[in-house]
């Protein structure tokens, strides 16, 4: 078994109180050190997808920016003329 050491005290709102209880309650969790181990690996996880969707969207945002800079990308009209044709078109075809 690790070493355990207690490096803080936390006190918690009433609320957040009642929702471990009622955790526990559910029967999935011993105590509330469980239901705390479990809300920071999912906060873990939550951090990390944030992390790696914020890479991405850089990614493709310097692959935006690259190809504008080519001169390959549309003019925010052109893009806004083709939507609101779309719309027309579909409206026309549902009358």
């Amino acid at each position: 078994m690790e070493n355990e050491v207690q490096i803080m005290n936390i006190t918690l709102k009433p609320e957040i109180e009642q929702f471990i209880q009622a955790q526990i309650a559910t029967g999935r969790y011993a105590n509330a050190e469980d239901v705390i181990i479990k809300a920071l690996k999912l906060l873990a996880e939550s951090d990390e997808g944030y992390q790696e969707w914020e890479e991405d969207t850089r990614q493709k945002v310097d692959i935006a920016i690259a190809e504008l800079e080519r001169g390959e990308g549309l003019d925010g009209e052109t893009v806004v003329m083709q939507i609101l044709d779309r719309f027309q078109k579909a409206r026309e075809l549902q009358e």
